[in-house]
Formats: C-alpha cells, sequence, structure tokens
C-alpha cells in the first residue's frame, strides 16, 4: 500500500544531508525507509522514534527531498508542523526536533507531552 501524501514533518538540508548519508552507507540494508513517529515512554510522556524501517500497512509514506518517509496514520496529530534538524556541533550531535505542539519537553530533547 503506497500512498504519497503531504507530510505533516518537514526536514532541514541539514537533516536531508545526514538521512542521504547514512543510507549510503555500505551495509544499508536496503528496501527501508526512513521512519519517523511517537511512542509512549519517556520523562515527559511520548517520545520521538527516528530510524530506518519497512514499510507496515497503516503507514503512510511520504516524499521528503527524495527521501522515502514513512509514519503511522496516527502520529499525525502528534507531529503536526514537526521539523528534524541535524547539528554536528562540538556539544552535540545529532537529529534535533523541533515540535510546536509540545506543551512541554524533557532536558533530552527526545521527549514531550502534548
Amino acid at each position: 500500500m503506497e500512498t504519497i501524501a503531504k507530510s505533516p514533518v518537514s526536514l532541514t538540508q541539514d537533516a536531508v544531508n545526514e538521512v542521504k548519508r547514512l543510507m549510503a552507507e555500505p551495509g544499508f540494508e536496503g528496501g527501508q525507509y526512513l521512519r519517523i513517529g511517537v511512542k509512549g515512554g519517556g520523562c515527559s510522556g511520548l517520545s520521538y522514534m527516528l530510524g530506518f524501517d519497512r514499510q507496515e500497512e497503516d503507514d503512510e509514506m511520504f516524499d521528503m527531498e527524495g527521501i522515502s518517509v514513512v509514519m503511522k496514520k496516527a502520529h499525525g496529530i502528534y507531529l503536526m508542523g514537526m521539523q528534524v534538524d541535524f547539528q554536528d556541533g562540538l556539544n552535540a550531535r545529532g537529529f534535533v526536533f523541533n515540535n510546536p505542539n509540545a506543551s512541554s519537553t524533557c532536558g533530552c530533547g527526545t521527549s514531550f507531552a502534548v
């Protein structure tokens, strides 16, 4: 089931570059997509998910700058308007989630409440 829809999430150019770099690494398993989502847990109630995964039946598929992204349909309400960035600085390296819908976040930056 492949549906290309308008994504509720956006990726900065730095995030796009890092995802494409990871996908070009030797040993990257083809047939996987970038998965963005949420799961219960974390110090604020919900945690962000970002990784590579196979498409599942209840996923929506989005194209972001040539990257195929999958997300559970139900996760869209939590992630609407969120921007994923990648920072590569001296103090921090990794993906950063900027979610305008989060009513609170925790110090680790990967957990939030709505």
